[in-house]
């Protein structure tokens, strides 16, 4: 008797514990996306843009480079304390990519933070979707590229550019359009419509966009569908787990009982 009940208790301890296992290893990768936000923006507009950075690995991220997709026009970086800040140009002068890569004492970002680094740039005049190209480098010299479609494991950020960025971010929040797992934002940035929901000032200029890049506000990164949806994902797989851990506990007990 002694014997089967270790034998039990084992067994139930070992399920247990390789679904919480399981759990966790979900959770981590349906979070770890690189996004740039904000994910609807206005045509011509001079945006400020806030990439954020989770590390998906037990190693800390000390590099991290942003390709600037073509239409884009880069103007400017906020500087970040332990942060040093680089950019490529092409043969026209114009910024290609931006570099963050630590610098000091700095050790990066580590295992269950995030980073956010903000920079100004100007939309393209005609309506379109840009994806932003990010390749994230981990302190053992390893590199994940965030380059891939919607479906990929490492989808790049897409970032709708519209005339109208209300009706746009309302149509992405009603599943219209999910791009690189993060959704159009159905709130309104700042910089691209008013509090109303009208139609943002075509007139937006560097000084405005300068003002929210001095602040270091994040542009809604926190509460964008993606985001949400990545959330109930979550928390719908953490229920199910519990039911199956449930059921296997009364099925132990059955069995122990014959």
């Amino acid at each position: 008797m002694i014997l089967k009940k270790t034998s039990w208790t084992s067994k139930l301890t070992s399920s247990l514990a390789a679904g919480a296992a399981a759990l966790m290893l979900f959770a981590g990768f349906a979070s770890a996306h690189v996004t740039v936000n904000p994910t609807v923006a206005q045509t011509g507009a001079w945006q400020t843009y806030s990439i954020k950075i989770p590390s998906e690995k037990e190693l800390p991220t000390t590099k991290v480079t942003l390709k600037v997709p073509q239409g884009v026009a880069f103007k400017q970086y906020q500087p970040l304390a332990g942060w040093k800040i680089t950019t490529e140009k092409n043969d026209s002068n114009e910024v290609t990519s931006i570099t963050w890569e630590v610098d000091g004492d700095n050790e990066g970002i580590l295992a269950g933070q995030f980073q956010q680094f903000n920079f100004v740039a100007q939309n393209p005049d005609a309506e379109t979707e840009v994806a932003w190209d990010a390749f994230q480098y981990y302190s053992d010299g390893s590199i994940v590229e965030w380059t891939g479609g919607p479906s990929d494991s490492n989808p790049h950020s897409i970032t709708a550019i519209s005339q109208d960025p209300a009706a746009t971010g309302n149509a992405a929040a009603g599943g219209g359009h999910d791009s690189a797992g993060t959704a159009g934002n159905a709130g309104h940035d700042d910089d691209t419509a008013t509090g109303d929901g009208t139609k943002a000032n075509d007139d937006t200029t560097l000084g405005d966009a300068l003002d929210d890049t001095v602040t270091g506000e994040p542009n809604n990164t926190n509460s964008d569908p993606g985001t949400l949806k990545l959330q109930q994902a979550t928390l719908i797989v953490s229920i199910l787990a519990l039911i199956m851990s449930f059921l296997g506990i009364a099925l132990a007990t059955r069995r122990k009982k014959r």
